[in-house]
């Protein structure tokens, strides 16, 4: 018995869904590629990856390693072109593990004209982000400064004392706190 070809309207409705199923995909894609960013954020503060760093309540409870201290360096970076000079008070720190510490960061707007800035961050060595915890940081929101003016913004923090049962951290003596300054056109937010 011979089979007979398809009819117009059986190869019609096909194609119509081959291509509601391509435009459905194609959605699902973009919609991924969109929030890809938001969601690698939140993998990259859940795990530490990449040298990011967490974050704590200010009323955690925490219990310094009495003996156990650790280098801290400031690193501080303006992106080139934003009008501001921004540089840590200290560069270097030594803190008691699991004990809160503050560092403070200067900056100052060199232009004419009010300039909103937003700062990215990150720990070196990569594998010390997962350990080291902000409890308040100029970095969680937008800064404006206005022209000339010079603020002190600052960071507290603490190294938790996991870090020193890390076989990944065992050589770890210095941590470093890397900060880059972008500005923020107005009216936009960062993603």
């Amino acid at each position: 018995m011979a089979t007979l070809p398809p009819s117009p309207f059986d190869r019609a409705r096909r194609n119509q869904w081959t291509l509601v199923a391509m435009a459905v995909i194609g959605l699902a894609m973009l919609g991924l590629g969109f929030a890809s960013v938001p969601l690698y954020r939140i993998f990259c503060q859940a795990t530490g990856f990449g040298g990011t760093t967490q974050r704590a309540a200010a009323d955690v409870k925490l219990t310094p390693v009495a003996g156990r201290t650790m280098s801290i360096r400031f690193d501080s970076n303006v992106q080139p072109g934003m009008p501001w000079q921004f540089r840590p008070e200290h560069p270097t720190d030594t803190v008691t593990i699991g004990a809160r510490d503050m560092a403070i960061f200067i900056a100052k707007n060199l232009s004419d004209k009010p300039v909103t800035g937003t700062a990215s961050f990150n720990v070196t060595p990569t594998q010390a982000g997962a350990y080291f915890t902000k409890i308040q940081c100029f970095c969680f929101t937008q800064q404006t400064l206005q022209p000339g003016e010079e603020v002190r913004m600052p960071v507290i923090y603490y190294v938790d004392p996991k870090i020193l049962q890390d076989p990944d951290n065992k050589d770890t003596q210095q941590i470093t706190l890397s900060y880059t300054f972008y500005p923020v056109e107005q009216g936009k937010q960062p993603s």
